[in-house]
């Protein structure tokens, strides 16, 4: 099938590498080219000092400590809001590095404190692994707010694709564990739905970086079994059928990407229970085309992301 696909896209096709999962072969050597999509993003130098440290927090009982990455603003006076942060990757790929220049740009924009969650992947650690690992880092995000210089009024959460989708279960753990209040949460390109059996879903099966067969193998990677069971809402959020007194959203989706649909559907069914919930479609994009940074929609994608995060974590500007 043909896209019309931006045209300041197109030459940067042949660039990015193909993700083709078909099994346990192509998912190691797909990992084995983790590098290639980092080597994408181009090295970013913020404009002040950044303070960078790795730690290991305490996983869920039973379970291993969770690697984080500490993102924090140096020279601050008061606390500042913080973000608990998920990498994509389809549940079954990704670490700390594949997003590290990105949150250094946004501690750099918004001046916030970041911990970014290196969760166990599937399969060799189906649900609820990779999500107990990021709520267990939320639990110590919240309970440290003071050793890390944060407003536990203003803590939020965020990923993209896997990570979104898991951003919203930490969510909805939250609120129903009665854990850390969240004030806001990003939800960008987010894998939710484990049905594959939206509009979307169902036609792109061929599209860059991600498509239907990707998908496929990445839903029944994470729940150990074939997609569409009887799954838990805390491993495809979109399976809740109470959305009500979650934190207010933003939700972004690119127009061809077979997960357009079930984020569409989120937000609106996010903003039917009362939830304050935004949502952004990029037109002639693709899953994971704001790689190409340059690009104009790219560039306004991500301007998307800082106003959202700066509005949701309630930063107001330095007098």
């Amino acid at each position: 099938m043909s896209y019309a696909i931006d045209p300041e896209l197109l030459p940067w096709l042949d660039l990015v590498p193909a993700v083709s999962l078909s099994g346990r072969e192509s998912l190691l050597a797909t990992r084995a080219r983790q590098a290639e999509l980092a080597g994408l993003v181009p090295v970013y130098e913020p404009t002040g000092p950044v303070d960078v440290r790795d730690t290991a927090v305490p996983g869920p009982a039973g379970a291993p400590d969770v690697p984080v990455r500490i993102y924090s603003p140096a020279g601050r006076r008061n606390p500042v809001p913080g973000l608990l942060y998920v990498h994509g990757g389809g549940f079954v790929l990704g670490d700390l590095d594949m997003v590290h220049a990105h949150v250094v740009r946004l501690v750099d924009e918004l001046g916030v404190v970041v911990v970014s969650v290196d969760y166990r992947l599937a399969p060799e650690h189906p649900f609820p692994a990779p999500v107990e690992d990021c709520y267990a880092a939320l639990l110590w995000t919240a309970a440290g707010a003071g050793d890390l210089g944060i407003d536990p009024e203003r803590l939020g959460v965020a990923g993209e694709s896997a990570g979104g989708g898991l951003a919203a279960a930490v969510a909805l753990l939250a609120r129903d564990r009665g854990g850390p209040r969240l004030c806001f949460q990003f939800l960008g390109i987010p894998e939710l739905d484990d049905r594959l059996d939206t509009p979307s879903m169902r036609e792109y099966v061929d599209t860059p970086l991600w498509n239907r067969p990707n998908a496929v193998f990445s839903w029944t990677s994470y729940l150990g079994a074939e997609p569409g069971g009887d799954v838990s809402p805390y491993a495809a959020p979109a399976r809740a059928t109470d959305l009500a007194g979650l934190p207010p959203a933003f939700v972004t989706t690119c127009q061809f990407d077979p997960l357009r649909d079930e984020g569409i559907q989120y937000a609106q069914r996010l903003s039917h229970a009362g939830v304050h919930a935004e949502l952004r479609l990029y037109p002639g994009t693709f899953h994971g085309s704001s790689l190409v940074e340059s690009a104009a929609i790219s560039r306004r994608m991500f301007a998307d992301e800082v106003d959202a995060l700066r509005r949701g974590l309630r930063i107001t500007p330095s007098p």
